[in-house]
């Protein structure tokens, strides 16, 4: 069989949701080409030579991208069998099929697109069980990891970067994060040889770090001591990154500690507010008052916090967006935020777990499928003004290169504005530290940006 897979997106990462099931399809015989719609395009002239198009559809971005495209795939490709696969995947089967997808699956999807390209099934449903048979990543035919995202360092300096996954799944249940309605709470580690393997073969390719991509690198911690511990032993010269909850962060000190001296330069951390009836509606786990705890720990061993939020909910109030830029500020922390990360807005697509708090389904308005979600309304309508305003001033600070200070300081004015209070001038702390950060901002459950959608029009 010829298999054509395609990634719209994966936040400026070699896409693994191509390489692994390319690795087990080129294994069984079949013929792979894989294309990264980020750096290039699809054959559009040769689509209908596939027998099998998959789209990877792993966060919202590239679902609303996958979904521009299906209609013009199925018209040039009209006997091709259209698969979309990934997290976004079982919960919007119906959308992606009336869009013209034959087939719907989930992230463990590898030996169900293998049944397929051998003809032993003709349809699998969306999200069956799987046991998922892990092999060394083919990355061959992906485009050189130097176009991807890169490590920036304090001094300006930039390393290739190396992508990664340890386990798959997550054993947490944060209430609106797109992995708990697939897991429900269960992950799997996977072999360490073969982890080891596929970052061996990037470093070939010159990586010199790697960024490992689990949900919550902790949620196995033996699994990422021994991972880390056999990495640091045979490329002492390698660093690397993890994204690692806050109550982890709290709760362990010690391997935060012990993964510094490996080589751990940086760690993203979803803190997403610092108001706490806004965690425990989102089921973070975490206070406000860990969150600087947290934060402490991690410096202290010279290590950079990459923060994440989601600045925009149902129940964000005006001042609670200045005191979380505030917080920011005093946390030292303007250096080491993505501009966009303060521009996002809480994304309720279907099968969230939000939709199990009581009184929730009432703030929202009917689903829109165009949209993959839920569209809500603050009853605050200053608040959603203030939303609008942060996200074309992010935009316009993309567009020019902006730095993020001075982005920091313009949504600081905007802020303040807002609660018709003067905004004070901002100070650079005496000791503030410069940071480690990746070259793509975090877009993983963020609307998509009207550029990250021309892809998908760029294509078509």
């Amino acid at each position: 069989m010829r298999v054509l897979l395609a990634s719209p997106y994966e936040i400026g990462r070699q896409p693994l949701a191509l390489a692994h099931p390319a690795a087990i399809l080129r294994q069984a015989g079949h013929h792979v080409h894989c294309v990264d719609l980020s750096l290039g395009t699809l054959p559009w002239d040769d689509l209908a030579e596939f027998d099998i198009i998959a789209l990877s559809v792993v966060m919202h971005t590239a679902t609303r991208i996958a979904a521009r495209l299906l209609p013009r795939i199925r018209e040039k490709a009209p006997r091709a069998h259209l698969v979309c696969y990934g997290l976004y995947g079982p919960a919007h089967a119906s959308i992606l099929t009336g869009l013209g997808a034959n087939t719907v699956l989930g992230p463990d999807c590898e030996g169900s697109l293998l049944d397929l390209a051998d003809g032993r099934e003709d349809k699998p449903p969306a999200n069956a069980p799987a046991r998922v048979r892990f092999v060394v990543p083919d990355r061959r035919g992906l485009p050189d990891l130097g176009r991807y995202a890169h490590l920036i360092g304090p001094d300006g300096g930039k390393k290739t970067v190396a992508f990664a996954e340890t386990t798959r799944g997550c054993k947490h249940l944060c209430r609106h994060c797109p992995v708990v309605p697939i897991y429900r709470g269960r992950f799997r580690a996977l072999p360490r040889d073969v982890v080891l393997d596929d970052i061996s073969q990037q470093i070939e390719q010159g990586a010199t770090h790697v960024s490992f991509g689990d949900p919550d690198f902790l949620n196995g911690p033996a699994q990422a001591l021994r991972i880390t511990e056999a990495l640091h032993e045979r490329w002492p010269h390698v660093t690397f990154d993890a994204t690692i909850k806050v109550s982890h962060i709290c709760e362990h000190p010690e391997i935060i500690r012990t993964l510094a001296k490996r080589g751990c330069v940086m760690i993203t951390s979803a803190v997403e507010s610092f108001e706490d009836a806004v965690l425990a509606n989102l089921d973070k786990g975490h206070t406000a008052a860990d969150i600087y705890t947290a934060s402490a720990i991690v410096r202290a061993a010279g290590v950079s916090l990459m923060p994440t939020f989601v600045p925009f909910t149902p129940w964000t109030t005006l001042d609670g967006y200045r005191q979380l830029l505030q917080s920011i500020q005093d946390l030292d922390w303007v250096d080491a935020v993505a501009p966009i990360q303060l521009a996002i807005r809480l994304l309720v697509p279907a099968g969230s777990y939000l939709l199990d708090l009581p009184g929730f389904r009432d703030e929202l308005g009917p689903f829109a499928a165009e949209r993959f979600g839920f569209p809500w309304a603050h009853r605050d309508t200053r608040v959603d003004a203030l939303q609008e305003a942060v996200q074309q001033r992010v935009e316009v600070a993309e567009e020019r290169k902006e730095g993020r200070r001075e982005t920091f300081g313009a949504l600081w004015d905007l802020a303040h504005a807002a609660c018709n209070l003067p905004a004070p001038v901002l100070v650079q702390s005496a000791g503030v530290t410069a940071v480690f950060r990746l070259s793509e901002p975090w877009y993983c459950c963020a609307e998509p940006t009207t550029t990250q959608l021309a892809v998908a029009d760029a294509s078509t």
